[in-house]
């Protein structure tokens, strides 16, 4: 039952983010006006508005002018839903599932935006670094690293929401400021902004949802993905080296991993690098 509760929760708020996808970057309320088509802009009724059921009953084009419906748009309704399940399957129906399902929304729009338009809106990154950090200590999830920290300055026995707030301040200042410190850099040396600041906003949030180790694993994936892509786009399309990548998407594409896998690769890393002692 409640994987069937995630997955059309999942395909429900998947249609939601392809409105947002379209709607943010112009600036449009994503409440109203309702759905249309983008070509004969007949309003779509709620049974040709059905995630992937009505795209594949209405052959993929409008029921009204016949204009083709993009791909893109049950693609991103399935990878919520499964998304969704995934996060359900690792948490349960418990609050982690919520507000890291809500994470990965974020992300998803944010990764959608900047491939299309190369900018990560304010509204998403700003919002989601305070969300974020409101969110972590509400969970209240074990930090070794924050009571490290905080033994260092003499604060013993915090709490665990105190912990909490430290490792989301903490990933707040590593993610936002790494990307920062590496953008500064890149611009005195060559004279060239290398990044956007929408990127350093989009890592600050990631920072205040996953905390610093999973932040740095989502630069390191976010950064691994980017090259590999990278490399392909200038040996195959013939791009040159100052062909603009959109970071953002690939930082996006590393945070849902890290969100998922994140404890795991972590855990393993760990274990490889420090085997525990027979």
């Amino acid at each position: 039952m409640d994987l069937a509760i995630a997955l059309f929760f999942g395909l429900s708020i998947g249609s939601f983010l392809n409105v947002c996808i379209a709607r943010l970057p112009l600036d449009m309320s994503i409440v109203h006006p309702l759905s249309r088509c983008p070509k004969c802009k007949k309003l779509i009724a709620w049974y040709d508005n059905i995630p992937i059921l009505s795209y594949l009953w209405l052959g993929a084009s409008c029921r009204h002018c016949n204009t083709e419906i993009s791909i893109r748009y049950p693609a991103i309704e399935a990878l919520t839903a499964v998304l969704s399940v995934l996060l359900i399957l690792q948490y349960g129906p418990t609050p982690q599932w919520g507000v890291y399902l809500a994470f990965s929304c974020g992300m998803i729009v944010l990764v959608m935006i900047d491939y299309d338009h190369r900018i990560l809106p304010d509204v998403i990154t700003l919002n989601g670094i305070w969300v974020g950090v409101l969110a972590s200590v509400y969970l209240a999830q074990p930090s070794a690293l924050a009571s490290r920290l905080l033994g260092v300055f003499g604060v013993v026995g915090s709490g665990p929401r105190v912990e909490a707030l430290t490792a989301s301040l903490v990933g707040v200042a590593f993610g936002g400021g790494l990307l920062w410190v590496v953008r500064e850099v890149f611009f005195r040396i060559r004279g060239i902004e290398g990044m956007g600041f929408g990127d350093v906003k989009m890592m600050a949030m990631v920072g205040a949802f996953l905390g610093f180790p999973l932040t740095l694993l989502t630069l390191l994936l976010g950064s691994v993905v980017g090259s590999v892509i990278g490399l392909v786009v200038i040996r195959v399309f013939g791009k040159s080296r100052n062909y603009e990548l959109p970071f953002g998407t690939f930082l996006g594409m590393g945070a849902i991993l890290a969100t998922i896998y994140g404890d795991d690769l972590v855990r393993l890393y760990l274990d490889l690098m420090f085997p525990a002692s027979s």
